[in-house]
């Protein structure tokens, strides 16, 4: 039986690795024991900092409602659960966006809030 060699798969496996590692500091683009710990390592991160990005843009968005709300004189926690009785079912993205681009809507929501609350 003839011998298989593995050349142009080794191949096709380091140029992958290269792409991936393509723009990174250093010997971290073009030494293979090197990239290969960079690109690992970037994965890792991409993975985590995915979670950690909408964790950040929730905690934007809430910061820009309740100063949203602030203006009319109502705090975050009250102005959400007036929206939950309400059946108001708008997402904090949203209500964020309202309350930049349209003030005037975002004030209107807001009284439907009070309406529920008190």
């Amino acid at each position: 039986m003839s011998r298989s060699k593995s050349g142009s798969n080794a191949r096709r496996k380091e140029q992958k690795l290269f792409r991936r590692s393509k723009g990174f500091w250093g010997a971290h683009n073009n030494v293979k024991k090197v990239a290969k710990q960079a690109v690992l390592h970037a994965l890792d991160h991409s993975y985590k900092d995915r979670r950690i990005r909408s964790r950040e843009f929730r905690r934007l968005w809430i910061a820009r409602i309740n100063a949203a709300c602030r203006i009319s004189e109502m705090s975050y926690s009250v102005f959400m659960f007036g929206l939950k009785k309400a059946g108001v079912d708008l997402n904090r993205k949203v209500l964020a966006d309202i309350a930049i681009k349209d003030p005037q809507a975002f004030a209107d929501i807001v009284a439907v809030a009070r309406k529920e609350v008190a």
